[in-house]
């Protein structure tokens, strides 16, 4: 069993390629995988590997920048391990939106337990701060998306809200709200709240049968999508788009094993299917030795 901590933790950094190539080096020697992003205002990752080197590589991150406490930090476990390689990048930003953080004064989370009697107020807009494409594999009853598939063009959905408006917004794991509800605070607004721990703390903590949240999560690894209890989901990746498809998806004609799905059949040229069906082929031969093919993509 391997495990999966997503964690975020605004702070002032220096040192940035200092840092990145020494934690580069430990997430190398001992096997950790995933993504580490270091900013001049903080840190943003989710990594994997087995327990006991994840939680040594958890306190090795926290000696390193100086701290005691995540802003956030959740946990799921995968019955493989969800990424190929452990990167550490650096970035201006952890989220790029054009505003930096580098210490939080906002106390507008709300717990879990909390969160429903928000949203269920007729006074709230209630927003979904990911991606469109993550919106469609699952999003809570009544959320609204701003069809933005980067996040700099945020601020200018955000700055057409109403000021007196309850404004309620969520994202995967939280950092994506933090930069929206500093950027509203900063322009005025009084009233925005934020799910404290982002989605994968609601389903972790909340019970189905009193759960508003319809569909799956979408998460950035190779499981691909997340239940209640942070259980794996029903989708997989299409290998042509790189976007997510579910069960319906593949009972399309146009969806094909390894090279398209109904989102991208369409717009792929017939040489990159044909290039797509040679991958997919190696990797069906691969399976069948029982061996791993560089390409293969789910597990």
């Amino acid at each position: 069993m391997f495990y999966v901590s997503g964690f975020y933790k605004f702070k002032k950094i220096i040192n940035i390629n200092k840092i990145k190539l020494y934690l580069q080096d430990y997430f190398n020697k001992n096997s950790i995988k995933g993504t580490l992003i270091i900013s001049p205002e903080g840190i943003n990752g989710t990594i994997s590997a087995k327990r006991n080197s994840l939680n040594l590589a958890i306190n090795k991150i926290k000696k390193t920048f100086k701290f005691i406490n995540f802003d956030s930090l959740n946990l799921s476990s995968s019955k493989f391990q969800p990424f190929h390689r452990g990167k550490v990048k650096s970035k201006k930003e952890v989220v790029p939106m054009g505003i930096k953080i580098q210490k939080k004064k906002l106390k507008n989370y709300i717990e879990p337990s909390k969160w429903n009697k928000l949203i269920m107020n007729k006074n709230t807009l209630l927003i979904d701060a990911r991606k469109p494409f993550e919106y469609h594999v699952g999003t809570f009853k009544n959320a609204i998306n701003p069809q933005i598939n980067n996040f700099r063009e945020f601020p200018s959905y955000l700055k057409n809200l109403k000021k007196e408006k309850n404004i309620a917004m969520f994202c995967t794991g939280g950092i994506r709200c933090e930069k929206a509800s500093t950027y509203l605070n900063v322009n005025g607004f009084k009233n925005v709240y934020q799910l404290k721990g982002g989605i994968l703390n609601y389903l972790k903590k909340i019970n189905k049968r009193n759960s508003l949240w319809k569909g799956e999560c979408y998460v950035f690894d190779n499981r691909v999508s997340l239940n209640h209890n942070l259980k794996s989901g029903n989708y997989s990746m299409c290998s042509g788009c790189r976007k997510p498809i579910s069960n319906k998806n593949k009972r399309s004609k146009k969806y094909e094993e390894g090279v398209s799905c109904p989102n991208c059949h369409d717009s792929l040229t017939t040489s990159q299917k044909e290039r797509f069906r040679m991958r997919q082929k190696q990797i069906n031969i691969a399976k069948k030795l029982g061996k791993k093919h560089i390409y293969q993509k789910e597990y």
